[in-house]
């Protein structure tokens, strides 16, 4: 039986949704349901509003139809002032249901304190959503979701348009000018949040929105960004880049030596940090003609900081993969595997020996209570029937990665934009794209180092996800909702 007070009202456009022989939805639609929450101790009503609407080509023909979830707080006096949050996830290819359904959102997963999925599935009341501060768009790109490309010549989908970096940046940016204008909230301060790539995604953005359609920002979050001008690259930066996450991970499993582990996680993170930047990243630039003595001193100083033995340091040349990492950290303590995007989950392989993962055991964890639990949410609670498949990860590949100038991209809005500032959010536990990885996107994004006042980083004991540990998803919030309220103009003029 549905809560009382969270049905107080159902509204249905007159081109609402109904089941028919072919599966697929309508182009442009929206159902509207009202209803109530507690969060941060304040009871607030609110209004969900879940549809499609177009995108279109120059000629104005509908190419694509974009599904989406917007709440906005009831009883706001002046919505003008009330800032609006525009929420991407990442992938490519992945729906918006992670942060949509476990971080931002008025209602979270059903799981236990530290994430793992509990039966029966479904969903339960978020006393920590940033709803009480901002509204919330969650945008599922093409093909993610329930969002679907649309042929334009027969059964054909021109691809160019929607995947790849600059193509997915420039139509959703052109879809977000009618997102706006739709519901009017040109005047509204406004905030774009990206996680894993939805982290470049969002850096591209900010430009195509402030010069293509003029559309302005207070802030950029990124959320376990992934900058694949590092992970895609390799060589000595992107390696020594991991040696931290691999302290943390070790550190949590308790597998460093004594003097690491007896102390805090945050006392010894900054002595891996500066080991990487300043002596692992000389040692690898070296490669094949680093000397035997320096190459074994590594390699023990990264047994040190890592749980890993030295020989099989000094055997991979002192580039250690993650994967093999993920693989053998806890070989001789229990067999087990660690998790990618969040290493304190564990696995089990077929065999100890390897150098790779059979599977990553976060990612079978998370699809067991988020795709019940969406798809139910949707459906029963927001009203939108539909017998399209919710696609938690949908058929964008290939993929076109040319080009990327995203990283620029944000310097360019920031620097034309002194209104405009930037949150990173990293979860320790990450080895995908690691905190550490994060940090130094944010390092590189201004070389002058002049905006670097208007940067934030925030870090959490979990993983990629680090919303779905209580705590973390707490704090995580109230970093975001302490960087909304701190980057509001407040009647303060755009100028330096």
């Amino acid at each position: 039986m549905r809560p009382p007070l969270r049905y107080l009202i159902l509204l249905i456009v007159p081109f609402s949704l109904s089941f028919s022989q072919e599966r697929k939805l309508p182009i442009d639609t929206v159902v509207t349901t009202r209803h109530t929450a507690t969060i941060n101790g304040t009871p607030i009503s609110y209004t969900a509003k879940i549809g499609t609407q177009p995108v279109w080509d120059e000629q104005g023909k509908p190419i694509a139809s974009l599904h989406y979830t917007y709440y906005t707080r009831n009883n706001v006096k002046d919505r003008a002032a009330r800032p609006l949050l525009i929420s991407f996830n990442g992938g490519p290819g992945s729906g918006s249901v992670w942060m949509h359904l476990a971080y931002t959102g008025p209602r979270v997963l059903k799981i236990d304190d530290e994430g793992y999925p509990v039966q029966p599935y479904g969903v339960k009341e978020n006393p920590f959503s940033v709803l009480d501060v901002t509204d919330i768009v969650y945008v599922n790109p093409a093909n993610t979701g329930y969002s679907r490309t649309i042929p334009e010549t027969g059964d054909k989908v021109d691809r160019k348009k929607f995947f790849g970096i600059n193509a997915d940046i420039k139509y959703l940016a052109e879809w977000l000018n009618t997102f706006v204008t739709r519901n009017d909230r040109w005047r509204s301060p406004k905030y774009i949040i990206g996680e894993s790539y939805g982290g470049t995604r969002v850096m591209g953005l900010s430009l195509a929105l402030q010069n293509q359609q003029w559309m302005y920002l207070n802030g950029v979050i990124m959320v376990s960004p992934a900058d694949y001008k590092v992970i895609r690259t390799g060589g000595p930066v992107s390696s020594a880049l991991n040696l931290p996450y691999y302290t943390a991970a070790a550190w949590h499993h308790g597998a460093l030596p004594a003097e690491l582990q007896g102390k805090d996680l945050l006392e010894i993170l900054p002595e891996s940090e500066s080991y990487a930047v300043n002596t692992l990243i000389p040692a690898l630039a070296k490669g094949g003609f680093i000397g035997e003595t320096e190459k074994n001193a590594v390699a023990k100083k990264m047994a040190f900081y890592s749980g890993l033995p030295q020989k099989e340091i000094v055997e991979q040349n002192l580039d250690v993969p993650t994967q093999f990492f993920w693989k053998n950290l806890l070989k001789e303590k229990g067999g087990y595997t660690i998790g990618r995007l969040d290493s304190r989950y564990l696995g089990m392989d077929r065999q100890l020996l390897g150098t790779e993962t059979d599977y990553n055991p976060e990612i079978t964890s998370w699809l067991h209570s988020f795709t019940p639990a969406i798809n139910y949410y949707l459906q029963e609670e927001l009203n939108f029937k539909t017998d399209v498949k919710y696609n938690m990860f949908g058929p964008v590949h290939p993929w076109d990665n040319e080009n990327d100038e995203t990283r620029d991209n944000l310097r360019q809005a920031m620097a034309q934009n002194p209104y405009l500032n930037v949150l990173v959010q990293s979860g320790y536990y990450d080895g995908a794209t690691t905190y550490f990885n994060a940090k130094y996107t944010m390092w590189q994004i201004d070389p002058s180092g002049r905006m670097k006042d208007r940067f934030s980083f925030k870090g959490y004991r979990s993983g990629h996800m680090m919303y779905l540990r209580r705590e973390d998803l707490q704090n995580a919030n109230n970093d975001i909702r302490d960087f909304i309220q701190r980057t509001l103009a407040n009647g303060k003029s755009a100028k330096y």
